[in-house]
């Protein structure tokens, strides 16, 4: 009688990758970071040195698990719409923002997010740096211009207005913290959620960002070298 160890064996080389991978999200969503690999191979019903011949190390498996629950989730198209003009600003912020709770509305994201804060994993600062560049500066980027202010070729953006974008990113985020963390009931209207959330941000933004930005008008703005010639 075939086992099923031997069946294992015989699986394509992708279908093996995929099997380790997908297990891997779930093993290190449930114990952190700290979670053994021999334990995982245990999991999976396979040695720990074949376990290496995918993935040659554990921070090389950790990486692939970062790439697998943050990055592809990430969608070129939300920038476009972030951007586009023509539709309101808290339609584009409500839209946006709709999308990406789905996306990360799960336990596995906020899980796995939050250990690899708490253990300071590299990744965390990676995915951190993504989420400013991506969604915080181009989300300040909208505020300045629907609040009539200078551009960033002209003012570039500080700390203190990510800080302000911030405000509407956490409490976006807190909705999977809610559910998979604290295990609280949500709303069964997400999309709901998300836009009185959005709208509640914005009306209370324009005074407060112009004065952030104001501030810093106030003083000589260092212009970049390409404006200034």
């Amino acid at each position: 009688m075939k086992t099923t160890s031997s069946r294992r064996r015989r699986l394509p080389r992708e279908e093996r990758e995929r099997h380790i991978l997908d297990e891997a999200v779930r093993f290190f969503a449930e114990v952190g970071f700290e979670g053994q690999t021999r334990v995982l191979a245990e999991r999976l019903g396979v040695t720990q040195p074949l376990l290496y011949r995918y993935f040659p190390d554990k921070e090389s498996l950790i990486e692939r698990v970062f790439e697998e629950v943050f990055r592809r989730r990430w969608q070129p198209e939300w920038s476009s719409l972030l951007q586009d003009r023509a539709i309101p600003l808290q339609t584009r912020l409500a839209e946006f923002y709709q999308r990406y709770c789905h996306a990360i509305l799960d336990p596995e994201w906020i899980r796995i997010l939050m250990f690899a804060g708490l253990k300071g994993e590299e990744v965390t600062a990676r995915h951190l740096k993504a989420v400013r560049t991506n969604m915080l500066e181009p989300v300040c980027v909208e505020l300045r211009h629907e609040f009539g202010l200078p551009p960033r070729t002209v003012l570039p953006i500080d700390d203190a207005e990510i800080d302000f974008a911030w405000i509407l990113h956490s409490a976006v985020l807190a909705i999977p913290v809610r559910k998979w963390v604290f295990q609280l009931a949500l709303p069964d209207d997400i999309d709901a959620l998300v836009d009185s959330t959005v709208a509640t941000f914005l009306r209370g933004s324009s005074e407060t960002y112009r004065r952030l930005v104001g501030r810093r008008l106030a003083k000589p703005v260092m212009l970049p070298a390409e404006l200034a010639s």
